[in-house]
């Protein structure tokens, strides 16, 4: 009976000896411990749809040349990146993120094109409190009444391109406007984000044709504008129809002789060049990067166009620039883990080609510096892609909706 209790003593000392060297090697683990041995970065892009020019292929391309530069590794673990084609549907966005996250141990996702896909990731991201960040979608309720503790909105918003847009129209003499609309949320945020500066600078709107996602006919739509003699049509759309509406409202002879002048709010250098300068010129936009500002953009929009023939816009520039900003913080946190990870990123300034002193706020909005341009004749043209003239910079804490604005309740701590 002794002996049988002495062995049940050894064997338990024996656990006990075990279970604390264990808990020691635990806590004595160096801080970087990555889960799964692997940083998988996810992209749910459009690929083929309506805005596959001006995010896809581009901001894939974009974000693994972000990952080579870092050296393939952080922590010295492998960086991965994974892409799929959410086919401009939230539920397909929403289910293909639930799914990494459950089970195919994405760390993050990186963006998200489109403004409805975005929303629907956005709550998931919420739920399984996992870090995204968008540079693609534009609606500002990202960052407003809709933030998490763990969203960025990197690149540009809809309350940005309407506060400089908008507000250089009005002050140019363009009063009276007229919108035509796509018919979600990206275009009706944008929209009322531009209409509040219209009426804030003293302009009007006369009124609104709202349209379905991949109009190919703007006939009806530009007989309303037409019919409204408002002296700015402004566009609230993106992609494909911004191409489809500028290239129709010339045929309709709607901007000829400045009858009525056009307001791109959501405009690529993409567009532009699908558009051509001949039509095109003279259209004021707003963006948060172009290719040709100075040596360090040109540098690296050259090699993004040695892979794809096509120059960079911002949402491209800025999956790089986020990217690489991700991996950074995950490299100084020394952990893949959500919270640690997301107070560095909030902490780190952001320098690089795409921004200077940038600074993610509370709400997760990225503040920097935003662009006013004017596309330039053909005349002014002198060399491809050459496309741009600055009319202003516009700082961050202008271009952004201010704190005192927002229904963010992470502001208000």
């Amino acid at each position: 009976m002794n002996h049988r209790h002495a062995i049940r003593r050894i064997a338990a000392g024996a656990l006990a000896f075990a279970a604390a060297l264990a808990c020691g090697t635990a806590q004595a683990q160096p801080k970087g411990a990555v889960s799964d041995d692997v940083v998988k970065i996810g992209m749910l892009l459009d690929m083929s749809g309506l805005y596959a020019d001006v995010t896809g292929r581009g901001s894939a391309t974009a974000a693994q040349m972000a990952i080579d530069d870092f050296g393939g590794k952080v922590l010295g673990k492998k960086i991965e990146l994974v892409v799929v084609d959410h086919q401009n549907k939230a539920d397909i966005a929403a289910n293909k993120a639930r799914e990494w996250f459950d089970t195919a141990n994405v760390d993050a996702i990186l963006d998200v094109a489109a403004s409805a896909p975005a929303l629907a990731v956005l709550e998931v991201a919420r739920q399984k409190n996992r870090i995204v960040v968008f540079s693609g979608p534009g609606t500002e309720r990202i960052t407003n009444d809709l933030c998490t503790p763990v969203s960025v909105h990197y690149a540009y918003d809809t309350y940005a391109l309407a506060n400089t847009t908008a507000r250089a129209m009005v002050q140019r003499g363009g009063k009276s406007w007229f919108f035509l609309t796509a018919d979600y949320a990206f275009g009706h945020t944008l929209q009322d984000s531009a209409t509040a500066v219209i009426n804030e600078t003293g302009g009007k709107v006369l009124g609104a044709a709202r349209h379905p996602l991949g109009t190919s006919d703007f006939a009806s739509y530009l007989l309303q504008a037409q019919a409204s003699k408002a002296q700015v049509v402004g566009l609230a759309n993106a992609g494909g129809d911004t191409v489809n509406a500028i290239k129709a409202a010339s045929e309709f002879g709607l901007t000829r002789n400045n009858a009525q002048r056009m307001a791109g709010l959501l405009l690529y250098i993409n567009d532009i060049h699908a558009i051509g300068l001949k039509t095109a010129a003279g259209l004021v936009l707003t963006e948060a990067f172009y290719w040709d500002m100075n040596d360090a953009t040109r540098a690296w929009s050259r090699r993004y166009f040695d892979k794809l023939k096509k120059m960079p816009n911002m949402s491209q520039a800025g999956a790089y620039s986020s990217v690489t900003h991700y991996l950074k913080a995950v490299q100084a946190a020394g952990t893949d883990d959500t919270a640690a990870v997301m107070k560095k990123m909030k902490s780190m300034p952001v320098n690089d080609f795409f921004a200077r002193n940038g600074r993610i706020r509370e709400d997760g909005r990225m503040i920097h510096d935003m662009y006013l341009f004017e596309v330039k004749t053909p005349a002014e043209s002198k060399y491809p892609w050459d496309y741009y003239k600055v009319l202003a910079t516009v700082p961050g804490e202008q271009a952004f909706m201010p704190v005192a604005k927002s229904q963010c309740p992470l502001l208000k701590r």
